[in-house]
């Protein structure tokens, strides 16, 4: 079964010194880095999702800032695809959908920026669509959140979103099971 990797937002804004810093994003870079060069060496197809901001009232993945820059330790080299998206879902207005069918893509190897915002909506739309998923839970990174005047850790939320997602999504691994291919789909 042909298989690619899709990484999420991986941009400068969500890093220290960004608009919208995310707890745990250098771990979480890292551990997509080492997917991302595993894939490379396999020639599994990789795909960056870029998302830029052109909303009335955005803070950040502003279009003309540094912000927008997928992180150089995700960057694209030649050949790869750059998909650029402007909502949450990474296949709502883009050509992401096409380009997977054109390569007879039927499984996607996933990782990215926010759990609970655009890794939680692509997973789930691309569940939708029929495809495979394998979630790289420990490369992917959140925020605290809060609601009713309650903070809820980054922690907390980043893992009730991966636990949400496990078994009726995708199957949700670590860098390592997928690096060392000791996870099986359930």
């Amino acid at each position: 079964m042909k298989k690619a990797l899709i990484i999420i937002d991986i941009q400068n804004d969500y890093f220290e010194g960004g608009r919208k810093t995310l707890v745990g994003a250098d771990k979480a870079s890292l551990n997509a880095k080492a997917v991302l060069h595993d894939c490379r060496k396999d020639n599994i197809p990789v795909i960056h999702v870029q998302h830029i901001n052109d909303r009335e009232g955005a803070r950040f993945f502003l279009p003309g800032t540094t912000g927008i820059d997928i992180h150089e330790n995700v960057k694209p080299i030649d050949g790869e695809k750059i998909i650029i998206k402007h909502w949450p879902n990474s296949f709502r207005e883009t050509e992401l959908l096409a380009y997977l069918n054109s390569l007879e893509i039927k499984e996607l190897v996933i990782c990215g920026m926010m759990t609970h915002m655009c890794i939680d909506t692509t997973v789930r739309a691309a569940n939708d669509l029929g495809f495979i998923n394998l979630l790289i839970g420990d490369a992917c990174a959140t925020l605290d959140l809060e609601i009713e005047g309650r903070k809820i850790n980054a922690a907390n939320v980043h893992y009730a979103f991966l636990a949400a997602l496990n078994g009726s999504f995708a199957k949700v691994v670590t860098a390592e099971e997928y690096l060392n291919k000791t996870y099986l789909y359930s």
